[in-house]
């Protein structure tokens, strides 16, 4: 009686004549890295795994292994650096990771960030107040009308001014971050 085969014994049958180039296999095992090491950069980023853990998993790596888990976290920590304040986390992996301190280039960091947000809360309040002005010259007015700044044309074009304007500062930053 003739044997029945599935589909995957008939396409184990046909690779084994076929063999991996030691690119490919190089290939596969720096996304397999990748893999781990995006999950480990996200669950540190998320406060899901102690920097500690991080660094003890990566000294037990082989050489090659362990300088590349480490340029792909640097890599993707300071790509993940941003406009808001919740950067401090990356900051000390980043630092960890170079094992040297960057008070400096921290202090810059935080003085960058602090600069933006003053700037932009005081873009809001001058968006609103125009926004309140254009409302009573409409003749609506009064101690219950509140404007939708955030919504407005204007708070987006001035906004996105300055999201750009600061975006480049901190993009400057990172390449700093990075040269580190």
């Amino acid at each position: 009686m003739a044997e029945i085969k599935s589909t995957f014994e008939l396409a184990m049958e046909r690779t084994k004549k076929i063999a991996i180039s030691e690119k490919e296999k190089e290939e596969i095992k720096r996304r397999e890295i990748e893999q781990k090491v995006n999950s480990l950069a996200n669950r540190y980023r998320e406060g899901h795994l102690p920097l500690i853990e991080i660094l003890r998993q990566i000294e037990r790596m082989d050489e090659k292994t362990r300088a590349t888990v480490k340029e792909i976290l640097l890599t993707q920590w300071v790509d993940a650096l941003s406009l808001n304040d919740e950067d401090e986390r990356l900051l000390k992996g980043i630092e960890s990771l170079k094992h040297r301190s960057a008070d400096e280039l921290k202090q810059e960091h935080h003085q960058l960030i602090s600069q933006y947000q003053r700037e932009k809360q005081s873009l809001k309040e001058k968006v609103r107040a125009q926004l309140i002005e254009a409302l009573k010259r409409e003749g609506i007015h009064g101690s219950a009308v509140e404007p939708n700044t955030e919504g407005s044309p204007l708070w987006k074009k001035e906004s996105g001014e300055l999201d750009h304007l600061y975006g480049a500062k901190l993009e400057e930053l990172k390449k700093r971050w990075k040269a580190l």
